[in-house]
């Protein structure tokens, strides 16, 4: 039987979010149904509101959720009704790089993950119900697109699949943690699993929002001696040098890797990473690297956008320019992990998070949008 719930609609690909009444369809047996306690904020749930990022009117976006299981489908097994969940990523579960502990790198990332619907049915190959093949509808019935990032979690209750759901401790600060599904395992697993950072070495940040910061404190219990912060904003900068970064750079200098150079006393950075998506700072982060360098993107500028190399640069300082998705991270495994580390003290996220009332969205996105707030975490406690 389907239940109404509450959810934060885009209506219109304009950035405009409404909170209206909608419908969830009937478990299917891959699903897990959440009641939803907590959702983060991302860069990528307002790039997709304005069509930034793939996406389409009548949407329910959302994938940093965090919530108690209530209803299981018949084939989950890792989680309970009662069980407290982080959600992330959804992925196959099948094709060579789930197989091989790289599900953010799934086949079938793109549609899975802003397709809109559900995936299919890996017995049939056909989706889960013939006509509409969404997770929720309006109250007239029209599908909604969701299905995001196998959650869309800006709602009270919805239908998650298996492969998002990552169980937790019952003593599990749902609201503080929500961003792990997304940001914190994304800027961490950069360093850690894409770039692989070594004792002693150096590391450029640019970009130091939520991601960006998660990539700093991840450098700095690696043990990276150089850690360098680029930033348009100086006071996270300074919040950065708080959080682990040894230097701090303003990004709109025009010297910005001469003064990196300086810093590291080489001809560049052994590591750096990009959090921002913008061609031009992918193409000056990349210009720090020195000898045998290695650089990773994390940020995503929407279909189409490209960035120049100097070939010759490449090949003669061997040179590495990586692309890297959800922190190539296996969330089941990784989001433990870092709840470790906060618990030592070693990933101080609650620094930069700032809750609101669901009911206060409008300004939670406002403050995303301006950088007042690094990371915005929606409570969903007011709604029933």
């Amino acid at each position: 039987m389907s239940r109404t719930t509450t959810a934060l609609v885009v209506p219109e690909l304009n950035g405009k979010f409404e909170l209206k009444q909608i419908y969830l369809d009937q478990i299917q047996p891959d699903e897990v149904l959440v009641e939803i306690h907590a959702s983060g904020i991302c860069h990528t749930d307002l790039s997709c509101a304005n069509g930034t990022l793939p996406c389409a009117p009548n949407a329910v976006l959302g994938h940093e959720g965090a919530g108690v299981v209530l209803q299981t489908g018949s084939a989950v097994s890792t989680v309970s009704p009662g069980d407290k969940v982080l959600l992330s990523f959804s992925h196959c579960e099948s094709c060579s790089a789930c197989t091989s502990s790289h599900p953010s790198y799934c086949h079938t990332f793109n549609d899975r993950n802003f397709g809109g619907s559900r995936p299919p049915c890996p017995s049939t190959g056909q989706t889960p119900r013939s006509s509409p093949s969404a997770m929720l509808t309006g109250p007239n019935g029209s599908p909604i697109h969701s299905s995001f990032f196998g959650q869309s979690s800006f709602a009270k209750h919805t239908l998650v699949h298996r492969s998002s759901v990552v169980k937790v401790p019952s003593n599990t600060d749902l609201a503080l943690y929500a961003p792990m599904g997304c940001g914190m395992q994304t800027g961490a697993g950069a360093v850690l699993n894409s770039l692989r950072v070594t004792p002693g070495s150096s590391i450029a940040v640019f970009g130091v929002g939520s991601v960006g910061m998660a990539s700093v404190m991840a450098a700095a219990f690696s043990k990276c001696r150089t850690i360098i912060a680029v930033d348009l904003q100086s006071s996270r900068l300074e919040l950065a040098k708080k959080l682990g970064a040894t230097h701090g750079v303003i990004g709109s200098d025009k010297d910005v890797v001469e003064q990196i150079r300086k810093i590291v006393g080489t001809n560049g950075v052994n590591y750096a990473v990009d959090c921002t998506g913008v061609p031009a700072v992918v193409r000056t982060m990349i210009d720090s690297l020195g000898t045998l360098g290695r650089a990773a993107t994390v940020g995503a500028p929407g279909p189409g956008k490209t960035v120049a190399v100097d070939i010759m640069e490449q090949l003669t300082f061997g040179k590495e320019y990586v692309g890297c998705c959800e922190g190539d991270s296996l969330p089941s495994e990784f989001i433990p992990f870092l709840i470790e580390k906060h618990a030592k003290g070693e990933f101080p996220m609650e620094q930069f998070i700032q809750f609101y009332d669901v009911k206060e969205y409008e300004q939670a996105i406002e403050d995303s949008k301006s950088g007042k707030v690094i990371k915005a975490v929606l409570k969903w406690d007011s709604i029933q």
